[in-house]
């Protein structure tokens, strides 16, 4: 798909939803830059080799460590020789997920202290390991921060969705990755090793979207969005709203992420989307935590949320 200034865009597909992710690539005087590579599934290099169509690629950038924008890093870098960029905080959150044998025990560890069942976090990790074998991201990348620039265009840093995801900008046009999407909102959920408030630094990421003031937005997935400012406006007020629902959840009795999780989004999730909405349930009780609007209580290696005021709220 030909795109203004001369961005192309490349859809890879998903084997589950959204069904797609987008890559883009952006035209330089020395050749492309490709920026993310989808997921590395077995054909990973016959798609991109005919998806290129000889187009000379000069360097590769990944946004973030997800999946679907860096499992075929190093399948593509071997076929386009290409040199892989990627921001420094997020390779390093890169090798602890995909490079760590241990990761999944930690995780296991992680859902059963937030209150899920030992049978459901079974479940939760088989849904989140499904992706594990198609991930081939590139051992040390050039790394790369906030402000540099990578041929013309500007690093932007977007913290929220993944910590370290890094966001292109110039001329108006901005390659958000999975900051800015168009008919969903991005997920922004707490994990093992993250930053403590990931849906603090979303919104201040989307409150710095809006100073930008970018004209046209090319997502991850979804359509170009023609008013990122808009649509920031919009997702900064989706999450005050969703907060609203989480304070409103808690009680005088403590209540774990788990248990909260289904009031926020309800009981009708497969494994996959309930360990997602698990993650981004905490990411706003924490929050509220961190604005003295709730408190964390633990017992026995099991953290729960109480309601701030006691007595706001009679429990069950």
């Amino acid at each position: 798909m030909e795109l203004p200034h001369g961005i192309r865009r490349i859809t890879t597909p998903l084997p589950t939803r959204p069904g797609h992710v987008h890559s883009y690539l952006l035209p330089g005087e020395d050749g492309w830059t490709l920026v993310d590579t989808g997921i590395g599934l077995p054909d990973a290099q016959e798609v991109w080799a005919e998806s290129l169509a000889g187009a000379e690629v000069a360097r590769i950038f990944v946004t973030h460590f997800h999946p679907d924008h860096v499992g075929a890093a190093a399948d593509v870098a071997e076929l386009t020789r290409a040199p892989v960029h990627q921001g420094t905080l997020d390779y390093a959150q890169c090798e602890l997920v995909w490079g760590n044998p241990n990761w999944p025990n930690r995780i296991a560890a992680w859902f059963t202290s937030h209150g899920v069942p030992a049978e459901i976090t079974e479940e939760l990790i088989g849904s989140g390991d499904v992706y594990r074998p198609f991930i081939r991201f590139q051992r040390d990348p050039i790394l790369l921060d906030d402000g540099d620039r990578l041929d013309g265009w500007e690093l932007v840093a977007a913290p929220g969705h993944a910590d370290g995801q890094l966001c292109l900008l110039k001329d108006g046009v901005l390659v958000s990755a999975d900051h800015l999407l168009g008919r969903i909102s991005p997920t922004v959920g707490l994990w093992p090793a993250s930053r403590p408030d990931p849906l603090g630094d979303f919104l201040e990421s989307l409150e710095r979207t809006i100073e930008l003031a970018p004209e046209l937005a090319l997502p991850g997935h979804g359509d170009p969005i023609a008013d990122p400012v808009g649509r920031a406006r919009e997702l900064i007020e989706h999450h005050r709203e969703r907060l609203a629902f989480a304070e409103a959840a808690l009680t005088d009795a403590p209540r774990t992420a788990y248990e909260v999780s289904f009031d926020l989004f309800g009981a009708e999730l497969k494994p996959a989307s309930r360990r997602f909405a698990v993650a981004e349930t905490l990411s706003h009780l924490e929050w509220l935590v961190l604005h003295e609007r709730a408190e964390r209580v633990e017992h026995v290696g099991v953290v729960a949320y109480t309601a701030r005021q006691l007595g706001r709220r009679a429990s069950a």
